[in-house]
Formats: C-alpha cells, sequence, structure tokens
C-alpha cells in the first residue's frame, strides 16, 4: 500500500490543490484550513449552506499565504466574492487552531472504498488517498495505527457524510441521490477521522512513502474537537 493522492484546502469549504509533497504537522496538513468564511454574526459557513464556495479553488501561494483563484484571500477582490455569495459583512477570517475542523485534523479515503463509492473521489475532501487497498477493507481499520513513512497516525472512526458529497466537484450540479446511496449502501460514512500521534517536519511525499496499517492502539482515544 502506498500514499496514492495528498489534498490539502487551505480556505476551508473552497476545493482545494492536489499535491505531490506535504509537511504533516500535529494539527495534520501544514496548510491545511487555516482560512475560513465568517458572516456576519461571526457563525462559520460553509458549502453545506452555500455551495457557490466550492467554485473557488484555495491554495496555497509561494510565501505560505493563502490565495483564493490566484489572489491574495484578504484582498478586496476575494472580500467582494465572498460578501456576494453570503451577504454584507461576511468575511474571511484565519484561524490555526484545533477548532477549525470540523471533526479531527485529517481524513484518510482509500482506493478500494473510493472504487465502491462509484463517484469522484473528490467528492469525500480526503486529506490522503491510500492506494492498494482492497474493497472496503477500510471499515475495518478504527483503532487502528496508520504509519505513512515516520509518519504515525491514528485512526479514530468513520466520517459520516453531509449534503457536500451531493455537489459534482467540477460543475457544481447537485445529486442528492448521491448522498441518499452513501446512507442506503455505506451507512452513511465513508472515510475515516485520523488525528497525528507522530508528525514529521520533512515533506511526505508521493510514490516514496509506503504506507503500513499497525495493529490496533490502546484506549488512548483521541478527544474530538469541539468547536
Amino acid at each position: 500500500m502506498r500514499v496514492a493522492e495528498i489534498w490539502r484546502y487551505p480556505v476551508k469549504t473552497m476545493a482545494g490543490e492536489k499535491l505531490q509533497r506535504v509537511s504533516i504537522g500535529p494539527l495534520g496538513l501544514e496548510g491545511d484550513r487555516v482560512v475560513h468564511v465568517e458572516d456576519a454574526r461571526r457563525r462559520v459557513i460553509t458549502s453545506r449552506t452555500h455551495p457557490r464556495f466550492l467554485g473557488y479553488s484555495g491554495t496555497l501561494g509561494p510565501d505560505g499565504e493563502p490565495l483564493v483563484d490566484g489572489q491574495p484571500w484578504n484582498s478586496p477582490e476575494v472580500a467582494e466574492k465572498v460578501a456576494e455569495i453570503v451577504g454584507p459583512g461576511a468575511k474571511l477570517v484565519r484561524y490555526e487552531g484545533p477548532e477549525r475542523f470540523d471533526v479531527l485534523p485529517l481524513l484518510v479515503a482509500t482506493d478500494g472504498a473510493i472504487a465502491a463509492f462509484g463517484h469522484d473521489g473528490r467528492r469525500l475532501r480526503p486529506n490522503l488517498v491510500i492506494g492498494g487497498v482492497k474493497g472496503l477493507a477500510e471499515r475495518e481499520w478504527p483503532g487502528s495505527y496508520l504509519r505513512i513513512g515516520t509518519v504515525l497516525i491514528g485512526v479514530q472512526d468513520l466520517r459520516e457524510r453531509c449534503i457536500m458529497t451531493a455537489y459534482d466537484p467540477d460543475t457544481l450540479v447537485k445529486d442528492e441521490e448521491i448522498t441518499r446511496e452513501i446512507y442506503r449502501r455505506f451507512e452513511g460514512k465513508l472515510a475515516l477521522n485520523c488525528f497525528v500521534i507522530e508528525p514529521r517536519r520533512h515533506s511526505v511525499r508521493l510514490d516514496i512513502w509506503t504506507f503500513a496499517l499497525l495493529s490496533p492502539y490502546s484506549p488512548l482515544s483521541f478527544t474530538r474537537y469541539t468547536p
């Protein structure tokens, strides 16, 4: 098994960037979800209620600062787009605390489960895709360790999916039947909520780092983040 894909989402709820290498810190991929959308009442806004954000791409520039469709995240042009989608007073906010994640810092998917799903794996918004996994084997992984090079990751549980899976990543066409299908066929859960136990300062690269599933960890379970 190997790391087949790496995805980072510098701006939470927007489309992300596919990477060849990335550093993994205590809170997951460095630069992941460091900017989010807030409305005028300082409530976090996501594509669950404002799916137009999925049509914008968040990346990191050479200086490590987030970009939205190639423009600085804090530029007037981007601010205008955010306010147009959400309403007056809405803005992008930079915050790097653990509460920025919906569940845990890492979402890990496998090629076997994506194949069983039968749709574009980007609908699941994973950070890492593990290749060489048979069928739905990932469903037996909660409670185990994942070793990627020198990075040690704990698997907490399966991710319960939301309406964002209904949107085509390219066209944004909504097909609620896809989300209903996840609930019929997979009990509403696909991919794995994970947390970092031993980070790595240097980059994890595709086609270099192999992946290993290790024995279950002891009950030092990782507490779920509560925003």
